[in-house]
């Protein structure tokens, strides 16, 4: 044993982000991010009327640089675009390398797709009308071959379809046991795909609009964004000053808004070591995502519920504190969308850290696609890096911008519910709210602890 001893050396060990974290005064940083969104309740019932309801007042910038003919030319020749560049991806899903850290389709669809466009989609605005990989497809199918929807989407039906869709994507991320395989998302998506041209052809926009989980999720998203075009300018606006401005939605629309939310909720915790002793998973020798669909889409389905039974019970008790004569329904079909800005603080909390490295693997991949040794885009020595990972330093930024992106969107939500309520309820607003911004701290604290706690896998 002493041979062993004096024969010892220093070992170059590597640490994770996630033993930076636990590192972290996290209690301090989680009750500082709490107490934020709760000073700003505290704001808006002090601050009178019109300064919440001037918050969310655009501002025109110009009008279109182009008009109506050009902007559609342009937007339908993008739609081809990506309906080409789609096309290619899923058959280099199909016959390129198995990887999928090298293989394109699993990168562009996650990394750039799921995760930075449509966090760009919900910061900047609709950017998906522009790259919709549909729109250009079926105006050649509607104009050119003269294939004109021939059937009428049931009205009884109403967004189901849609929600279900939005379920499969998201149950196919979560449970299924091998998302990132190459040839099964290609196979995945190219079906979706598929389906959406068919159903397009058929039924017309109200497909789209009532079918499509993907573009329901991402039309949402749209109306939280800074742009937007309004009476002929394109106007620029506090995140959410879309869902101010505008009449409540349909009910399966609003039931969407809250499934953002669960699902992106249960996405941060199916991962923690709290919910894999509950279904119970040593997370130390985890034995494969195989071994837990079932508990995984039981634990989404149930997060949704959950949520969405404890946002009716706040909304339910706070109309009734302000004793407004309006029906439930239209009260939750009122108040759901003021929601979105914290789905997406929560997109960029869950992703950032992911984004950052799988982003660099993307750019790697476009470069050579085949994994054969090629440099299309010239990028010489280039390698992956994460060491910012490494330091306890740089963790700490991470961290706090992820946990800045959960506060933010949550005291965004909260000026936005204000003033939404402020537009129906008038003077009996603040009472309206006060169930709600409960509601708002409560998933605060959720998503700043799903953060800091330690992960399984």
């Amino acid at each position: 044993m002493l041979f062993y001893i004096l024969l010892a050396r220093p070992v170059h060990a590597h640490t994770s982000e996630g033993g930076f974290v636990l590192l972290l005064p996290t209690d301090m940083y989680i009750a500082s991010g709490v107490l934020a969104v709760a000073l700003t309740v505290a704001m808006l019932i002090a601050l009178p009327a019109a300064v919440t309801s001037n918050l969310f007042q655009p501002f025109p910038l110009s009008k279109p640089l182009f008009g109506g003919a050009v902007r559609m030319r342009f937007e339908l020749s993008t739609s081809l675009l990506s309906a080409g560049v789609l096309l290619w991806l899923l058959y280099v899903g199909l016959n390129g390398p198995r990887d999928p850290l090298a293989n394109p389709l699993p990168l562009s669809i996650w990394s750039i797709g799921w995760i930075g466009f449509v966090f760009l989609q919900g910061m900047l605005g609709d950017l998906w009308r522009v790259f919709n990989p549909w729109r250009g497809l079926v105006w050649i199918a509607h104009n050119a071959l003269g294939l004109h929807p021939f059937a009428r989407f049931p009205r009884w039906l109403g967004q189901s379809i849609g929600l279900v869709s939005f379920g499969v994507i998201v149950g196919f991320l979560l449970a299924d046991v091998a998302p990132s395989d190459p040839a099964r998302l290609a196979r995945f998506v190219g079906l979706y795909w598929l389906v959406g041209l068919v159903g397009r052809i058929i039924f017309g926009s109200r497909w789209a609009r009532r079918a499509d989980g993907l573009t329901m999720l991402l039309s949402l998203y749209a109306k939280v964004g800074v742009f937007a075009r309004r009476g002929g300018k394109i106007c620029l606006g506090l995140n959410g000053w879309q869902i101010a401005r505008r009449r409540p939605l349909p009910i399966g629309i609003s039931v969407l808004c809250l499934l953002m939310l669960g699902s992106g909720i249960f996405d941060g915790l199916n991962e923690t070591f709290w919910w894999l002793a509950k279904i119970g998973i040593n997370p130390l020798e985890f034995p494969g995502r195989s071994a837990v669909i079932w508990q995984t889409l039981t634990g989404l389905v149930a997060t949704n519920l959950a949520l969405i039974a404890l946002f009716c019970l706040a909304l339910w008790i706070g109309v009734r504190l302000a004793r407004v004569d309006i029906p439930f329904a239209k009260a939750f079909c009122i108040f759901a969308p003021t929601v979105l800005p914290i789905a997406l603080g929560y997109h960029f909390a869950h992703y950032f850290t992911s984004f950052l490295v799988e982003a660099q693997y993307a750019l790697v991949a476009a470069s050579d696609p085949w994994a054969t040794g090629q440099d299309f885009l010239g990028l010489g020595t280039f390698y992956v890096s994460t060491g910012f990972f490494n330091s306890q330093d740089s963790v700490r930024v991470l961290w706090l911008c992820q946990a800045g992106g959960i506060v933010v969107g949550h005291m965004v939500a909260l000026l936005l519910s204000h003033a939404v309520a402020r537009k129906h309820f008038g003077n009996r607003a603040t009472l309206s709210q006060v169930p709600l911004a409960m509601f708002m701290i409560f998933c605060t604290f959720i998503g700043l602890w799903l953060l800091a706690s330690p992960r399984g896998f």
